[in-house]
């Protein structure tokens, strides 16, 4: 079924295969801030959004743990935190510009004289941003957000940049990844034979069944990009949880559901990961062995962390759109989730 290319462009009409193979471009794209930065020191950042688009926050928390000596939250939701201040740097980003909780949360910061950018294809929300002299990063209105990780991680890290919170080589490196990052999703298109290709064969593994995303400190965000992929991709339930804090709870939860339940289990590790992060997994594995579906280890690919992150990303928007075709439904497309956003408006 996976194998026969014919099969895969008809049930992937709208071609979102082929935005995953244009992921390289994502990789070069040079990001610009448009307005007059307010350049007040910054002593906490908040960055602000939901869905696919503010992902991209969890993972520049990151990749600068080491390196931002300021904290910073990632809000999913209406209400920013009352600490915020004129020395906050908050980022608003909202994908379509029209998302009730980026309009929302843009509006509790007037008045307050913090530095602001505001990042979006466009919509209402850089209109208003325009009209009250807020910087705006645009992002290139070329896919969803899901499939837009990319674009969104590279302008955040040159907003950090421009507050000198951090210099550019994090930007530097995922451009210079863009070549390579471009002939490992090649190996994932559907010219590529299952026994050949990974993204097949992670998708034939999930196929009717709910699928569980474990990370660590550093994979989280990645098993949670799993997580939504495969919700709006493949139009599955799935679900995400992050280690050491999986060890804690959800080791217990599994113990009383017999093995034949239908899960299918991966554990996302990262070779930049902490080793205790990793003995938890195996630990995990073992004791668990017939409670629960053993888990498959996804082992991210690449030179360097940045390189890790963007392979993980792509694998898991790849892997997802053929586990929509597995489920004969469009990849693309999230017309409930549209009707849902219509009728709340």
């Amino acid at each position: 079924m996976l194998d026969d290319i014919n099969f895969i462009n008809q049930r992937d009409s709208a071609g979102a295969l082929s935005v995953v193979a244009n992921f390289s471009e994502q990789a070069l794209f040079e990001p610009h801030l448009d307005g007059q930065l307010n350049l007040n020191p910054v002593t906490n950042v908040v960055i602000s959004g939901v869905g696919g688009a503010v992902l991209a926050g969890d993972i520049t928390k990151v990749l600068l743990k080491d390196r931002l000596s300021v904290p910073l939250e990632v809000i999913r939701g209406y209400d920013l935190p009352r600490y915020i201040n004129r020395s906050t740097l908050i980022i608003v980003i909202g994908h379509s510009g029209n998302t009730d909780e980026a309009l929302t949360c843009l509006d509790q910061t007037t008045g307050i004289g913090a530095p602001m950018v505001v990042v979006s294809t466009g919509g209402e929300l850089v209109n208003r941003a325009r009209r009250e002299r807020i910087p705006v990063l645009t992002i290139p209105a070329k896919t969803q957000a899901r499939f837009s990780t990319i674009y969104y991680l590279k302008g955040l890290l040159k907003i950090f940049e421009q507050h000198g919170l951090s210099d550019s080589q994090l930007r530097d490196e995922i451009s210079s990844s863009a070549d390579w990052l471009e002939s490992k999703i090649a190996e994932w298109m559907g010219d590529v034979p299952t026994e050949h290709n990974y993204a097949k064969q992670l998708a034939w593994m999930t196929v009717g069944k709910t699928a569980v995303f474990y990370g660590g400190q550093i994979t989280g965000p990645l098993a949670y990009k799993w997580k939504t992929s495969w919700n709006e991709t493949a139009k599955n339930i799935a679900f995400a949880g992050q280690y050491p804090e999986a060890s804690h709870n959800e080791l217990t939860g599994w113990s009383s559901h017999p093995i034949e339940k239908q899960f299918a289990i991966f554990d996302i590790q990262s070779s930049f990961e902490r080793p205790k992060i990793i003995e938890r997994m195996e630990l995990t594995k073992r004791m668990l062995s017939g409670m629960r579906p053993n888990a498959v280890t996804i082992i991210c690919v690449g030179d360097g962390l940045v390189r890790q992150i963007l392979w993980s990303i792509a694998l898991a928007d790849a892997t997802s759109i053929y586990g929509a075709i597995l489920n004969n439904v469009n990849p693309m497309t999230v017309d409930l989730s549209d009707r849902f956003k219509e009728t709340l408006s």
